[in-house]
């Protein structure tokens, strides 16, 4: 339990991220991938629904004792809290009401924002861009862990530990690697957010407000449905940077384990990310994949060769903006 991790250092590499030429030969190929791209009818439906079925638990735990809130908080509306980040990701592409209406997709993202009870997805977008644009690039890539996080978890008490305050290294780490000026969008989420936890605070007091927040804090943590914060870039075999997961988990993601589909492919929305895969199976068929999240988390923490250095890095020209 107290070996140290054999890595020292992220995996640096000097060239090109893979899924730009992955896109370029594929589309190459098959070129009615083109009619997958652009929005997805269904998503805000779907998101709409599991908003207001968390305004409905809000009202249910509100008698509760407190260690049932805390069960039904980690149980299930963290769940939905966790699902609804990924419903945000999916909308930052704006592909739930297309390109054309980006700014729908701004807004939408807000009220999807709501039971998580925190102002997020605001944040999330003006940081995600560079995700994709500029992937495992030293201080642009804010999904990175920090040398000093590499360094101190790198036992599997520390690693599990770690993997507990997920949620607080994932929103303070952007502050620190690559610090943006606040947007007008930001201050607007933080209004409405905060507004409307005021709200559920005056009509059914502070227990439905830590069911929300706690919710959303412990299933972004230490639980089965983050795993795919692992699963998705962590280098569990050498050369490959991006893996997929195609488990039953998926249903309730968005269809986010199909990370390298995403990644080639940012503009699809995760109900069509399958049919990628289909179409392009000789693309996708050989490369290493995950087949439970749960086991990625096992292997993580107990695995010395795996910790939070094991990160692919890459040195990455700021591009201009038009």
């Amino acid at each position: 339990m107290g070996n140290r991790v054999t890595r020292e250092d992220f995996e640096w590499v000097y060239t090109e991220q893979p899924h730009t030429q992955r896109r370029k030969e594929i589309l190459a190929k098959y070129p009615e991938i083109k009619t997958l791209m652009g929005p997805d009818p269904h998503l805000k439906w779907i998101v709409s629904g599991m908003v207001f079925m968390q305004f409905l638990a809000c009202y249910l735990v509100k008698d509760l004792s407190w260690k049932w809130v805390f069960f039904w908080a980690y149980a299930f509306g963290g769940c939905v809290n966790h699902s609804l980040t990924l419903a945000i990701h999916d909308i930052s592409h704006n592909v739930a009401f297309g390109n054309k209406q980006a700014k729908w997709n701004r807004w939408f993202a807000v009220f999807a924002n709501l039971p998580i009870g925190i102002p997020y997805s605001a944040s999330f977008k003006k940081y995600h861009i560079d995700h994709h644009r500029y992937l495992g690039g030293d201080s642009l890539d804010v999904d990175i862990p920090t040398d000093f996080e590499g360094w101190f978890f790198c036992t599997p008490l520390r690693k599990l530990l770690w993997l507990f305050l997920q949620p607080l290294f994932y929103s303070l780490r952007p502050l620190y690697v690559n610090p943006k000026a606040i947007t007008r969008m930001e201050i607007f989420n933080a209004l409405v957010q905060f507004s409307i936890d005021l709200i559920v605070y005056y009509l059914w007091g502070l227990k439905p407000i830590i069911y929300l927040i706690a919710g959303t804090i412990l299933c972004m943590g230490l639980h089965p449905i983050s795993g795919h914060f692992i699963a998705e870039h962590y280098m569990f075999l050498k050369g490959y940077e991006t893996y997929s997961y195609y488990g039953p988990l998926n249903w309730l993601t968005f269809n986010v384990g199909y990370h390298m589909e995403h990644h080639d492919f940012p503009s699809i929305p995760g109900c069509r990310l399958p049919m990628v895969k289909k179409i392009a199976a000789e693309y996708y068929d050989n490369l290493p994949h995950h087949q439970s999240w749960i086991r990625v988390l096992w292997d993580f923490v107990f695995d010395d060769s795996i910790g939070p250095y094991s990160r692919v890095k890459r040195l990455c020209k700021l591009a201009k903006e038009s």
